[in-house]
């Protein structure tokens, strides 16, 4: 045992459980433990695990069995808390298991097995408390869990039914982020589009105002306070409700970036039936072809889901027929795959993994395509873009950045050439033109850093 406490910390899945574990690691690390970097030097291990589907199952399964294996003394916590027997079934020696989002209840764990320091130092948390992410952006999570029951999912019966966060708690996060450095506010939740509809919306007052607890009134004050502050603000997990029409304007006068994360999973109005998607009888392309028209470079990304049961090839061939209309900018796919307790589990006609393989592929390179035809268009315009990192020394030196279309992780670069990338650090935004774009990817030289 170190004479401080040392936690170590395994943070799998989503960005909303990245934000789970910054909130643990906060609470630790203000009570005076050290988050030790290596399962060696750690008194204790807290994997923080998903769920969602067998494949997130298998690694972190396979991630606690490394904890035990490297450390003995680990803390199982997170989606697939929410089935401990699957945990203890396979590795019973774990200390103990909570649920997700259940931030007490992890606390409560390590102060059983590792008691807290005596004088902890609050002064050892930064103001916005610990981020897993890099200095200049981070994620803020305005809700938790999701009133759907979508046949493919069981996230509301891990994480519960939607309770949002008070607009005045985020607000003020929003603000000690942006104070802090941070560049860029990515907002995440199971249903951003629904945000308030728990508490009717609810007003609240902030300063000297009244703001409601909605989707808009959100989007609004944090694009406020980001322009102020010279920051983006990102829009994830955003369902194609009608109320999602008015967030276009507020893009259109930059207050929020362009861009949309929906899920929409299908273009088959019998497959989204048989999913039990939200706003699956709205008429989406329709929506998508009107936000177009009203903001020309507004970028979409979205999730599809092919070989979901009962999918024939006209359905499959509906998708096509829908993404190439819709044009998405950016798109991730994913065979259908079982998950223990969902409903979908038990619909009639599986698709075999074969086909599955096979319209997985097609979806893919129609997206391709799609993809470097519309970034084709981007070259020689100018564009603001927000540097992540760095590559190479000397004239070789390369800047990895990100536009208005790239949230970071999951959509592509903007990497930047030639004069002025000397001048470049992570966190910095620069103005470039736009020279060459491959399927995903686009390459640019520098004009004017800021």
């Amino acid at each position: 045992m170190h004479p401080v406490p040392r936690v170590g910390f395994v943070s799998l899945g989503c960005p909303k459980a990245l934000v789970d574990s910054e909130r643990i690691l906060t609470s630790l690390r203000a009570e005076g433990y050290e988050i030790s970097p290596s399962y060696q030097e750690a008194d204790l291990v807290v994997v923080n695990t998903c769920g969602f589907i067998d494949d997130a199952v298998h690694e972190s399964l396979e991630s606690i069995g490394e904890a035990l294996e490297e450390n003995g003394r680990v803390i199982v916590t997170g989606c697939l808390g929410a089935q401990p027997e699957r945990i203890l079934e396979r590795h019973p020696k774990v200390l103990a298991i909570t649920g997700p989002h259940a931030y007490e209840d992890v606390l409560n764990r390590v102060h059983e097995h590792l008691p807290k320091p005596v004088d902890p130092f609050v002064d050892l948390v930064p103001q916005q408390g610990i981020k897993l992410t890099p200095r200049h952006y981070a994620y803020l999570k305005i809700s938790e869990g999701c009133d759907h029951r979508c046949s493919f999912c069981i996230i509301p019966s891990m994480r519960g039914d939607l309770v949002s966060r008070p607009i005045t708690h985020v607000l003020n996060e929003g603000v000690r982020l942006l104070n802090a450095g941070v560049r860029e506010l990515l907002v995440i939740s199971q249903d951003t589009s629904a945000y308030g509809a728990d508490v009717r919306y609810r007003a609240e007052t902030w300063g000297s105002r009244e703001i409601r607890t909605k989707f808009i009134d959100l989007a609004r004050e944090l694009g406020q306070l980001a322009r102020d502050r010279d920051a983006w603000v990102r829009l994830h997990y955003v369902y194609p409700y009608p109320h999602v029409d008015e967030v276009i304007p507020l893009m259109a006068d930059g207050i929020v970036l362009p861009y949309l994360d929906i899920p929409f999973q299908h273009g088959s109005p019998r497959i989204l039936k048989l999913m039990k998607r939200p706003a699956h009888a709205e008429n989406t392309l329709a929506r998508v072809k009107a936000w177009r028209q009203a903001l020309p470079n507004l970028a979409i990304r979205s999730t599809f889901i092919v070989g979901f049961p009962g999918e024939t090839e006209e359905d499959f061939e509906l998708l096509l027929d829908w993404l190439e209309q819709a044009e998405l900018d950016r798109v991730g796919c994913f065979k259908y795959s079982p998950v223990a307790g969902a409903a979908a589990n038990s619909l009639p006609d599986p698709v075999p993994e074969s086909l599955k393989e096979e319209r997985l592929a097609r979806f893919m390179t129609v997206a391709a395509r799609i993809s470097a035809r519309r970034l084709a268009r981007r070259i020689g315009s100018r564009e603001r873009v927000l540097v992540d990192s760095l590559e190479g020394k000397g004239r070789g030196r390369v800047a990895i950045a990100r536009s208005f279309a790239d949230a970071p992780e999951i959509d592509g670069t903007v990497r930047i050439k030639g004069a002025g990338v000397a001048a470049l650090v992570p966190g910095s935004f620069c103005e470039v033109e736009i020279t060459a774009a491959d399927t995903y990817d686009l390459t640019a030289k520098c004009i004017v850093v800021s």
